[in-house]
């Protein structure tokens, strides 16, 4: 029985032989500073990025104020997060009171599902599908990643640098600025299929349904793409279709050795209707 636990390459010129020392130094200190810029974020910088990105997020939707529901989704989401390789971050899961259907994940370990998308859902298994698919964003560190490329754009080296020390300062805060703004432009399309791929392992690992994510994903295919609830989970995912052919196609002999585990339906439906 399933036991849970708590919660830019430099292309300059040189036309003149005359300024080719000056140009020279300044390429070379440009140089310097991409290779700065593109320092390897350590753990502990990870996680205080990943804390301010979450604020950002619950200052746009609070939590649904439901305690015992907030306490089951740590528990499922934390015991995916035990059967990976990263288990001792500090994983912290959430509902937002948000009626749009999309679901979340910031560095460091703070994943956060919509209210919206928890209702779409039929079963536990659906749920953890949702939650290992953030996981995975986690695991591979994809919105650091996509941090890190924003800022060799608009952070030079020393700010970057400053971003990663000062929590308070500006620097910081247009680093989290370019981290937010992931949420409304999306990652890249093999981001999101990789996500999926590891979200199915994930969830078979914890011992469920592999077919809950893509239960979820047919539900989505399903629905009226018009319907506004729907626009930014479309606007930054590959189409529901598209995800469950590359999964059928990558990891169908996974999905069928671990259909039909435990999908504890009957918990997850008294926990989202108590009454």
């Amino acid at each position: 029985m399933m036991r849970f636990i708590l919660l830019a390459t430099i292309l300059t010129a040189f036309p003149a032989h005359a300024q080719f020392n000056f140009d020279l130094n300044r390429a070379i200190e440009t140089v310097k500073k991409l290779g700065r810029a593109t320092t390897e974020i350590d753990e502990k910088q990870e996680i205080e990025i990943g804390r301010d990105m979450a604020a950002r997020l619950l200052g746009a939707a609070p939590l649904v104020s439901d305690a015992g529901l907030q306490r089951y989704v740590n528990h499922v989401g934390r015991w995916l997060a035990s059967q990976t390789e990263r288990p001792d971050l500090p994983w912290r899961f959430g509902v937002l009171d948000a009626p749009q259907i999309n679901a979340f994940a910031a560095p460091g370990g703070n994943v956060f599902v919509t209210r919206g998308l928890l209702q779409q859902m039929h079963s536990e298994a659906e749920l953890a599908g949702v939650l290992a698919h953030e996981i995975g964003h986690v695991l591979k560190k994809h919105h650091l990643k996509a941090i890190q490329k924003g800022a060799q754009a608009e952070l030079a080296g020393e700010a970057l640098s400053l971003a990663l020390k000062d929590s308070s300062s500006e620097a910081r805060g247009k680093l989290v600025r370019l981290g937010t703004e992931i949420y409304s432009r999306g990652l890249d399309k093999s981001d999101e299929l990789e996500a999926d791929r590891l979200g199915v392992v994930i969830a078979a690992r914890g011992g469920y349904d592999a077919y809950g994510l893509p239960a979820v994903l047919q539900t989505l295919q399903a629905m009226n793409a018009q319907d506004s609830a729907l626009a930014l989970m479309f606007k930054t995912h590959p189409a529901p279709a598209e995800r469950l052919d590359a999964l059928s196609a990558k990891m169908q002999p996974t999905l069928d050795a671990y259909a039909g585990q435990p999908s504890v339906a009957a918990r997850f439906l008294k926990t989202l209707n108590p009454r």
